[in-house]
């Protein structure tokens, strides 16, 4: 049977059968509860004076308005100061939960902690809207826009080492819009490592497009590279030729055929909503917002960082 508390009458009773000097048995057959739950009651309310119900009665209700849950995360602690920090970097609670558990070998708590200590604004300076990626909102998923061109090779024909990820230097591409005529970014995630690459972009045409990729992939492994279906791709076949290797395309309307570039993507808008004016965002400022994505530990490495993968080596 579930434990209730004592009411006010049953503290009034137990009184008058202390005073008539029941004994602790006694009064717990009188009162259809146990004797450690009696005795308890009482040593928790007595005083000097005795058993008083009302002052039981009293000592309870103080109790329960003012008890305190121990606080999962002390202010100050080392781990306090660490998810702070890393916080600061704009890692998302469950890559703080899954990095410090890897390196420390235990949990600093739940990632839900961290969640409810960023909703209740318990971290300095740090709110949902400034430091979560999807800015405490739900993902909501929409339909993209294709300018579908005409490939020579699709995802589908993809060799098996591009699909198991077997090796470095195959790279998923594409590009993220800024406002209409603002400029935009073109992207390329290596699969393996997740390490990020990034351009700046004026336009959407092709030859610029073609060129950025280049420069992009000039002084890194290139495998293969596929790509969305974006008329500023088009200019694929010679792409192909400067970088030396064969570029797939997605199939029509299946984004989730590209999905570590999608991912990747979503992360780069956390620093660049939708609408974002790229033509005023220096090469400086995407470069540091690029370091940092790339040092951020990954779940699915194992709560290493891209960083750390693709030029093997530790950061900490």
């Amino acid at each position: 049977m579930s434990y209730t508390h004592f009411t006010l009458n049953e503290r009034k009773y137990l009184q008058k059968l202390l005073e008539e000097g029941e004994s602790i048995r006694g009064i717990a057959r009188a009162l259809g509860r146990s004797p450690s739950s009696v005795s308890r009651e009482i040593k928790r309310n007595k005083s000097k004076k005795g058993y008083n119900h009302w002052r039981a009665n009293t000592l309870s209700i103080m109790r329960k308005r003012y008890q305190h849950h121990r606080r999962a995360l002390a202010e100050d602690s080392f781990e306090w100061k660490y998810i702070v920090s890393k916080l600061n970097l704009f890692w998302s609670p469950e890559t703080i939960v899954g990095r410090y558990s890897k390196k420390y070998g235990r949990k600093p708590c739940a990632v839900s902690t961290i969640y409810r200590y960023i909703y209740r604004l318990e971290f300095p300076d740090i709110e949902r809207k400034s430091h979560l990626r999807r800015r405490g909102k739900k993902k909501q998923n929409k339909d993209a826009n294709y300018n579908t061109i005409h490939p020579d090779r699709i995802i589908p024909q993809w060799s098996d080492d591009i699909k198991n990820r077997s090796r470095i230097g195959d790279w998923e591409g594409d590009t993220v819009y800024g406002s209409p005529g603002k400029g935009l970014i073109a992207t390329s995630v290596d699969r393996k490592t997740r390490f990020l690459l990034t351009h700046l972009l004026s336009s959407r045409k092709a030859d610029e497009t073609r060129e950025a990729l280049a420069e992009m992939h000039k002084n890194v492994p290139v495998k293969s590279l596929s790509l969305d279906n974006g008329s500023e791709f088009s200019e694929f076949r010679e792409l192909e030729k400067q970088i030396k290797a064969p570029i797939y395309f997605a199939e029509p309307h299946k984004p989730w055929q590209r999905g570590t570039n999608e991912n990747t993507n979503g992360i780069l808008r956390f620093f660049f909503p939708k609408g974002c004016d790229f033509s005023s965002v220096s090469p400086d400022l995407l470069a540091f917002v690029t370091f940092l994505i790339n040092t951020r530990p990954r779940k699915c490495l194992d709560w290493l960082s891209p960083f750390e993968l693709f030029f093997g080596v530790a950061l900490d």
